[in-house]
């Protein structure tokens, strides 16, 4: 099967983050899988936005503003990585133009990187779940199906199918269900004491 590409210019797409790690390919138009030095911000980027979309097949309704993307779904956008199995782009009508909503079922995954506080390397969350529902209006991301989040050694996990995790735009999370939290600690290296003098 040939693979398909769609250049989408979203002025407001997610700036939510996760996924199993999508090939780090440069692109003219992303920055997605380049190094974050400095203060940049890769959640607020400035101008228009473009998100790339490959999948193996590709359907379009004019009538109804919708995009369906099947088969080895994979978005690359500055912001964030997402792959899934099918994703369904819902645009705004009229004037105002972008996007309104997107679906991504079955094998949900999204990888955001963030500069690091400290000015190390990037701060990656990874996100995994059976369906993930991003809105622009509120720039919410809901989880759904078995979610999981990990961000550095620290892992957040649904403990029933019910559980729902919510990531909002500003990268804070909520859950409404069982869930388990893991939180892991580097043993502290200690200094060997020195020899007393004799």
């Amino acid at each position: 099967m040939k693979r398909r590409l769609l250049l989408l210019s979203f002025a407001s797409w997610a700036p939510f983050a996760f996924a199993q790690a999508v090939p780090a390919t440069k692109t003219a138009n992303t920055t997605a899988n380049q190094p974050v030095t400095g203060k940049k911000k890769l959640d607020k980027p400035e101008g228009p936005i473009t998100t790339e979309i490959y999948a193996d097949e590709a359907y379009f309704d004019s009538s109804k503003n919708i995009g369906v993307f099947t088969g080895h779904v994979k978005v690359i956008d500055p912001r964030f990585n997402m792959q899934s199995d099918k994703l369904t782009v819902y645009l705004h009508r009229g004037e105002e133009q972008g996007l309104d909503k997107a679906v991504a079922e079955g094998n949900v995954g999204i990888v955001r990187d963030r500069p690091s506080t400290e000015g190390g390397p990037p701060d990656r969350a990874i996100g995994r779940a059976d369906k993930a529902v991003y809105t622009s209006k509120d720039g919410n991301a809901e989880l759904t199906g078995m979610p999981k989040v990990q961000q550095g050694a620290n892992m957040h996990v649904a403990m029933s199918p019910d559980t729902v995790m919510i990531i909002n735009q500003d990268g804070q999370l909520t859950t409404h269900g069982p869930s388990r939290t893991e939180i892991r600690q580097e043993p502290k290296e200690e200094k060997p004491t020195p020899a007393p003098k004799q």
